[in-house]
């Protein structure tokens, strides 16, 4: 068996319109090591054409002007085994020198399944990682090296002159102890007349009698001749007591109101950044047609095109998807994806988006109602108030595998003891908490 079996060369097809953007994938493609069995224009290709060059990936260069045409050609790229890989075609477009060769690297990963993302020649620094146990005792001096030592010392005692110019006088000696030297400084207290009387205790509390109605063979009629007047008087006060049931005010109970203020600012919060499109899609798509809480969507792209990625979601995800304004309130069950400078505040009707010059803020989530998935280049300073969160109750879940192109932030919370795995694994248990059954009602 050749080496070249054991490592095939992946079959990767190219779709971009002809320009700057096309040339640069084209470039990365190339020294990526992989076999580029189709380079078309999404807009004049046939989703037959593309079946049947069988690729195993597709790298997409994403621009408005291709949406129709991605719709078109949904079929062939739904086939089972494909991966696609998005990019923003102005971003390409204008991608060079270091930016462009560490963009190159992550997609070589991607497309080749592993992890190895440095420049060449990091890839033998040693990883300085601590490791458990204790740590090793010194060597124990051995008594033969000391016994030298031992009897020199003993031959010279007898000539160590002793102290014989001060001697104590012979009344006075030391305390073999503490504790008699303590109660030699003690005064002796006369011994008392006699025994101290004991405080009288006080008289026993009697119990509580026994209810009447504990023997029912004591149980009689009452007599109606002589109770009839006092049951008639009581049934005539109740009766001018009574007030007119007045139904003009009726009105039906707000209840969301009552529900707790908590429960209303859960949501469930995603953050992704390099490699994340992908990853998002994955979860998305696996979640239910119904959750109890909304979904929340941060992801840095580098032209901000949180457009484009509303509408790449929306094809894929069973939940509604929408791009989040200031002033709007999130809503359970929909799919909100957050700008840079969108955040959240609490309110007693749920969460509403504000204009937060620093984005998102988890401190801001119900720790005891919210949940927080961290995948692909989510940011590191996320990683101590999701820590934090999940002290305070929340579920908290970072992503692992192979399609993880940096997974700092998301290796950081599972070391911490947070759950584990791939977005569709993830998705999976999202459902089984917080999913909708067909009366709407939680799972």
């Amino acid at each position: 068996m050749s080496v070249s079996d054991l490592d095939p060369v992946p079959a990767v097809a190219l779709l971009a319109r002809p320009g700057a953007a096309r040339e640069r994938l084209r470039e990365a493609l190339a020294h990526a090591d992989v076999q580029i069995v189709l380079e078309d224009d999404p807009m004049t290709l046939e989703p037959q054409a593309l079946h049947d060059a069988r690729p195993q990936f597709v790298v997409i260069a994403l621009e408005a002007a291709i949406e129709d045409a991605l719709e078109r050609l949904e079929p062939a790229l739904s086939a089972p085994g494909l991966t696609l890989v998005f990019d923003e075609a102005e971003l390409a477009a204008r991608r060079d020198g270091w930016e462009a060769q560490r963009w190159g690297r992550h997609l070589a990963a991607k497309l080749h399944g592993h992890q190895q993302v440095l420049p060449p020649g990091a890839e033998d620094e040693p990883a300085l990682q601590l490791e458990p146990g204790l740590p090793s005792t010194p060597p124990v001096p051995k008594e033969t090296a000391l016994q030298t030592h031992l009897e020199q010392a003993r031959s010279w005692a007898d000539d160590v002159p002793a102290d014989g110019l001060y001697s104590p006088p012979a009344h006075l000696h030391e305390p073999v102890a503490l504790e008699q030297a303590l109660a030699a400084l003690q005064p002796v207290l006369p011994e008392t007349a006699g025994p101290v009387q004991a405080a009288p205790e006080p008289p026993p509390v009697p119990a509580a009698a026994p209810s009447v109605f504990t023997d029912h063979t004591a149980w009689s009629l009452v007599d109606e001749a002589s109770d009839a007047p006092a049951v008639a008087s009581a049934a005539t006060s109740t009766e001018s007591a009574e007030p007119a049931f007045d139904t003009g005010h009726l009105s039906l109970v707000d209840l969301d109101a009552t529900a707790p203020a908590g429960s209303r600012s859960g949501a469930l919060l995603v953050l992704a950044g390099i490699g994340g499109p992908d990853a998002l899609r994955r979860l998305l798509a696996a979640l239910p047609s119904g959750l109890a809480v909304p979904v929340l969507v941060h992801m840095r792209l580098d032209g901000g095109r949180y457009g484009n990625l509303v509408k790449q979601m929306a094809r894929v995800s069973p939940l509604p998807v929408q791009l989040a304004e200031a002033g709007q309130r999130a809503t359970a069950g929909e799919v909100h994806v957050l700008a840079d400078d969108i955040g959240v505040h609490a309110a007693a009707d749920g969460l509403y988006f504000q204009s937060e010059a620093q984005g998102i803020s988890i401190a801001a989530l119900s720790a005891e109602h919210s949940a927080l998935v961290l995948l692909s280049g989510a940011d590191l300073a996320h990683v101590g108030p999701a820590l934090d969160l999940a002290a305070a109750g929340a579920w908290v879940a970072g992503q692992v595998g192979e399609g993880c192109y940096d997974p700092a932030a998301a290796t950081a919370v599972v070391a911490a003891g947070m759950v584990a795995g791939e977005p569709q694994e993830l998705a999976q248990v999202i459902a089984a908490r917080w999913g909708l059954d067909d009366d709407g009602d939680a799972a």
